[in-house]
């Protein structure tokens, strides 16, 4: 059975190799282990900059997720986004971020404080918007800009 909890700063260096595998994965990035430990090691210190959840299966960590903040002054609430998800490839298809959603989308339900879920996906991640539409999720009203230095 899989379980979801808050990750704490011993579950470190599974996040980190998570964020760089995700990062190969995806985009076919190698990124600095040593900026992404510092990066992941921040969030686990400050709860203002988000929370990563894991789930564990047997004790063992099989994926982990970010959850940052935005505030939104159209509904004076906070909106959750989430990040950086990772699932283990021996472990997807099973149901596992759909345990992950679920425990966010409890927590978001339960918070008088918090407007909503929010997420970006890349556009050729087909994969990945099947299961959010299959959880409900809408990814028809917004489109993503950025501007990122280098």
């Amino acid at each position: 059975m899989v379980q979801i909890r808050m990750a704490t700063e011993e579950n470190r260096d599974i996040i980190v190799g998570f964020q760089m595998k995700m990062a190969k994965d995806t985009e076919g990035l190698v990124l600095d282990e040593e900026t992404i430990n510092e990066g992941v090691m921040h969030v686990l210190r400050d709860a203002e900059k988000g929370k990563y959840f894991v789930a564990e299966e047997e004790g063992k960590v099989i994926a982990s997720l970010l959850i940052t903040y935005e505030w939104s002054d159209w509904r004076n609430k906070t909106v959750l986004w989430i990040q950086s998800v990772y699932v283990l490839p021996e472990y997807r298809n099973q149901g596992v971020y759909k345990e992950m959603y679920s425990h966010i989308k409890k927590w978001a339900s339960e918070d008088g404080n918090v407007a909503g879920i929010r997420l970006y996906v890349d556009k050729t991640n087909k994969q990945a918007m099947a299961v959010y539409r299959k959880l409900g999720m809408d990814g028809e009203h917004y489109r993503l800009f950025e501007w990122m230095k280098d």
